[in-house]
């Protein structure tokens, strides 16, 4: 099998993700997997895809009491460009 990883069952079970998998899965803490049986019983893993009522409201702390305007976000951009580039 191409770029197979292994690791060990414990006695829970439970078997840890290589973080080489876990990187390419873009997993972290607290995601959820699932486990599917294929065709030939190969067993695939895959990411959960979050719905949207678990990330709703994860982003409050970033809110601005204002929105920000189109010229501002442009002046903010502007303004980055010239400190990097110059």
């Amino acid at each position: 099998m191409k770029n197979a990883l292994i690791s060990t069952l414990t006695q829970k079970g439970q078997v840890t993700i290589p973080k080489e998998m876990r990187d390419s899965l873009r997993l972290s803490t607290g995601d959820k997997v699932e486990f599917v049986r294929g065709d030939q019983g190969e067993i695939i893993i895959k990411p959960v895809t979050r719905k949207v009522s678990e990330v709703a409201g994860m982003l409050g702390k970033y809110r601005k009491s204002r929105p920000v305007t189109v010229e501002e976000m442009n002046r903010s951009i502007a303004r980055h460009i010239r400190n990097e580039f110059s």
